[in-house]
C-alpha cells in the first residue's frame, strides 16, 4: 500500500522495520490486535479454525495490503489465526498510532475502506474456491498468489504446512505436487518448491486467482 507524502508523514515516525520468520504466529482468534503489519516482501496467511483443530486458509496478506489495518478505525480482536507463510519483511506500527493517523488523514481512511472491501472479497472468493474447485487448481492459485508477493521463485514449504493451507491430507499434497512436477510447472524436493513454469500454473489454476487479483488492482491501484 502507498500514501501521498503528507499522509505518510503521519505514520512514518512510528514505523518499525521487522523481519518475520516462516511459521511465526502473529495472532490467534480472540487476540487483541495491538500491532499492524505492512509486508514489503512475503506472505501472511489468515487461517479459519474449527473446534476440532482443523484449519484452512481464508485469505492472504502481501505487499498490496496490511494485517490488522481495520484497527485504524477502532480497537479489534482477531477473527482468525494469522501466521507467517513465507519469510516476511514488513513495517510495523501500533494500532494506537495508526488510529491517530487515520483520524487526521482522509486518504488513509479511504485506503482502509478499500482494503477492507478487497480483503472481504478475497475471503468470499476463497469460500467458494475451497468448496468447489479441485485441490490442484487451488494449489496453483495459491502458488501464483505467493509468486506475486515474494522476490524469489522458490518457497520453503513442508507438506504439513501445505496441507493446512489447503485443508487436505498430506498424502493429497504429495500427489498434487508430484502431478505438477510431472507437468513441468514446479520442482518440489526436500521441503523447497520452485516455480518453473508460471504460464503452466496459470493455465491449471481456477478462475479465483484472476478474480481476486483484479479486485485488488481495482480497489488498491498502485501509485505511478
Amino acid at each position: 500500500m502507498s500514501l501521498p507524502a503528507d499522509d505518510f508523514a503521519l505514520v512514518a515516525p512510528h514505523l518499525a522495520q521487522v523481519e518475520l520468520e516462516r511459521g511465526r504466529l502473529l495472532y490467534e482468534p480472540g487476540d487483541r490486535i495491538d500491532s499492524v503489519y505492512f509486508p514489503h516482501d512475503g506472505v501472511i496467511s489468515m487461517m479459519t479454525l474449527m473446534e476440532n483443530g482443523a484449519a484452512i486458509e481464508s485469505a492472504t496478506i502481501g505487499h498490496e495490503g496490511a494485517l490488522g489495518l481495520h484497527t485504524a478505525v477502532t480497537p479489534r480482536v482477531s477473527l482468525s489465526r494469522a501466521i507467517v507463510q513465507t519469510p516476511v519483511k514488513a513495517s510495523r506500527i501500533s494500532a494506537a498510532h495508526l488510529h491517530d493517523a487515520w483520524s487526521k488523514s482522509a486518504r488513509l481512511r479511504e485506503l482502509v475502506e478499500r482494503h477492507t472491501e478487497a480483503l472481504f472479497g478475497h475471503a468470499l472468493q476463497s469460500v467458494g474456491c475451497n468448496a468447489l474447485h479441485s485441490v490442484e487448481a487451488r494449489f496453483c492459485r495459491w502458488l501464483l498468489t505467493c509468486d506475486d508477493r515474494i522476490s524469489t521463485n522458490t518457497i520453503a514449504l513442508t507438506q504439513e504446512f501445505l496441507a493446512d493451507m489447503l485443508g487436505v491430507q498430506r498424502t493429497t499434497v504429495t500427489a498434487v505436487a508430484r502431478s505438477l512436477q510431472e507437468k513441468g510447472a514446479i520442482q518440489y524436493r526436500r521441503g523447497v518448491l520452485a516455480i518453473i513454469d508460471r504460464a503452466a500454473l496459470e493455465a491449471l489454476a481456477c478462475e479465483c486467482y484472476g478474480v481476486i487479483h483484479r479486485n485488488y488492482e481495482r480497489l488498491l491501484p498502485k501509485r505511478a
